[in-house]
């Protein structure tokens, strides 16, 4: 991964580490049709419709999302290839080699400095 997609990677990941954030990707991935418009989310929060609109455009703004205003509405849809591209960052390759039994779950045990 070069420098710009590396960035591009985190600009999407930093869009995503706001809660709401995360819950309109999911409501907007998970809606009928894979799309969904500005009102049935705004129904979905105990959220002003501008705090809305500002999270829907971190979103797009970070290529999580697609948009088009259709007459009054605006409707969502998510971006695959963007989803693909961060579930290959965290996706560990099939080359890399287990955790040894009896390894920590976690990386508690690797502090340095500690004595």
């Amino acid at each position: 991964m070069d420098a710009e997609q590396a960035a591009e990677v985190a600009a999407a990941f930093k869009a995503l580490s706001d809660p709401v954030r995360v819950r309109l990707l999911s409501l907007i991935a998970s809606h009928p049709g894979g799309e969904a418009y500005v009102n049935t989310l705004t129904a979905a929060f105990d959220l002003t419709g501008p705090t809305i609109s500002h999270h829907l455009r971190v979103l797009r703004e970070a290529g999580l999302l697609g948009c088009e205003r259709r007459g009054t509405w605006v409707f969502y849809w998510v971006i695959p290839t963007a989803l693909e591209r961060l579930s290959e960052v965290l996706t560990v390759p099939s080359d890399v080699a287990p955790r040894p039994a009896g390894a920590p779950l976690t990386g508690d045990a690797c502090e340095v400095g500690r004595g």
